[in-house]
C-alpha cells in the first residue's frame, strides 16, 4: 500500500482527499495514484478488484437485489503552481481538490470500510477523464467489458457543491466553412471576402433562441454558440476561406441524430461538417436507489448543465446522476480548493445511503 494511504487515512475522507491530491496525476501520469488505490483496495476481502490500465474496478458480491455504481476519475488537468496541497481551517487547496479527488476520496473511503452496504456496489477509479474520450478509462471499460458498467443506478462523484445534478446535456461540435475569392486588398472588388460572408452565420448564432426544457423537474437550457473562428492569409490579401467552430449543448431529450439535424437546419445554406457529438443523459430519477439517495441528500435535484460520464451509463440504460463535494466553478483554476465541511457532509450522506 502507498505509505500515504494508511488505514487511518482511508478512514478519514478529509485526510484521504489531501493524500490523493498530493499524488501528482496529470492525465496520462496516473500510474502512481492507480498503484496506491489498487493496493488500498486489495486487502478488503469483501471486494473483487480488477485493473485495466490505470483504471481500478472494485466490486462487492453480496447477492443484493440491486447494484449501484460509484465512480471517480484519478487524473487532473496540468498543474498551475498549486501542487502539493495546502490546508487551512476550512479548505484544502490544490490541483484536483474540487475536480475531483475529493469525490474520488469519498468512493475510496466507502470501498475500504469494514461493513457491508445495503446494495451491491461497483467502484470505478478511472484514468484520463480530462482528455480525449479515446483515452478515457470508462470508455475503455465500456468497449472491452461493458458488463462491468451494468447496474441499477450510478453516481458520478463530479463536483456539484453537495447538490444533486441529474443527467447531463449532450454536446456537439461542427465546423462551418465559408468560401470566398482571394484578391489583393488594394483591389478588393476583384475578390470575395470570406470573413465578411461569415457575418450572416454569426448573426444567426447571436439571434438564436435557445430552448429550455423541463425533465423530471430539472430545467435544461440549450445553447448554440460560435467558439472559434479562423481566417485570413496576410495583411494585404482578401481571404478566400473562413472557418467557424460551433458548439451545441442540447437537452437530453434530443438524440445525437436529432441534435445534428437541428444544427444543420439552423445553419442551412452553409457548409457544415460534424466534428464530434456525445449524447446527453436523462435524469432517471425514478429508479428506487436514486429516490433513496435524493432523500438522503435532502434537497431537490438540478439539471446538469454540461457533459459528464453519466452519459456512458445512460447509454447502457443505467440511470445516473452527479454528486460531489467540490465546487464546479473552481475546477481547473489556480485557486482550486474544496471546503472541508462539504467533504464531511458528502461522506455522511453517502454512508447513510449505502450503509443505513
Amino acid at each position: 500500500m502507498d505509505s500515504s494511504l494508511t488505514p487511518q487515512v482511508l478512514a478519514d475522507p478529509v485526510a484521504l482527499t489531501r493524500a490523493l491530491v498530493d499524488i501528482e496525476s496529470v492525465s496520462g501520469n496516473e500510474k502512481e495514484i492507480a498503484d496506491a488505490v489498487f493496493a488500498a483496495l486489495v486487502p478488503n476481502e469483501r471486494l473483487t478488484v480488477e485493473r485495466l490500465g490505470h483504471t481500478i474496478i472494485a466490486r462487492t458480491r453480496l447477492q443484493r437485489e440491486q447494484r449501484v455504481v460509484l465512480a471517480g476519475h484519478l487524473d487532473t488537468v496540468p498543474l498551475a503552481g498549486n501542487f502539493p496541497s495546502t490546508v487551512d481551517d476550512e479548505r484544502i487547496w490544490g490541483c484536483g481538490t474540487s475536480d475531483m479527488k475529493s469525490g474520488t476520496a469519498l468512493a475510496l473511503h466507502l470501498a475500504t470500510r469494514d461493513a457491508d452496504p445495503q446494495f451491491d456496489v461497483t467502484y470505478f477509479f478511472y484514468e484520463c477523464e480530462e482528455v480525449e474520450r479515446e483515452r478515457n478509462g470508462l470508455n475503455k471499460v465500456a468497449a472491452s467489458h461493458p458488463e462491468l458498467l451494468q447496474a441499477d443506478f450510478a453516481i458520478l462523484l463530479e463536483p456539484t457543491y453537495g447538490l444533486v445534478e441529474a443527467g447531463c446535456q449532450g454536446t456537439l461540435r461542427v465546423r462551418v466553412t465559408v468560401p470566398g475569392r482571394r484578391a489583393h486588398s488594394a483591389r478588393s472588388w476583384l475578390g470575395r471576402n470570406a470573413i465578411h460572408d461569415a457575418g450572416e452565420l454569426l448573426t444567426r448564432l447571436s439571434e438564436y433562441k435557445a430552448r429550455e426544457v423541463e425533465i423530471d423537474g430539472c430545467l435544461y437550457r440549450e445553447g448554440l454558440n460560435a467558439v472559434r473562428i479562423t481566417g485570413g492569409v496576410a495583411g494585404n490579401v482578401i481571404p478566400d476561406l473562413c472557418e467557424v467552430e460551433v458548439n451545441f449543448r442540447f437537452a437530453p431529450d434530443r438524440s445525437e441524430e436529432e441534435a445534428a439535424r437541428h444544427v444543420r437546419e439552423v445553419l442551412g445554406g452553409f457548409d457544415v461538417t460534424l466534428m464530434d457529438v456525445a449524447g446527453g443523459a436523462l435524469p432517471g430519477l425514478g429508479a428506487a436507489p436514486a429516490k433513496a439517495f435524493i432523500d438522503a441528500v435532502g434537497s431537490a435535484p438540478n439539471a446538469k448543465l454540461g457533459w459528464t460520464d453519466v452519459a456512458r451509463f445512460a447509454a447502457l440504460g443505467v440511470p445516473a446522476l452527479n454528486y460531489g463535494p467540490g465546487d464546479p466553478n473552481l475546477a481547473h483554476t489556480r485557486e482550486e480548493h474544496v471546503e472541508i465541511a462539504k467533504i464531511e457532509s458528502g461522506a455522511e450522506v453517502l454512508r447513510r445511503w449505502l450503509f443505513g
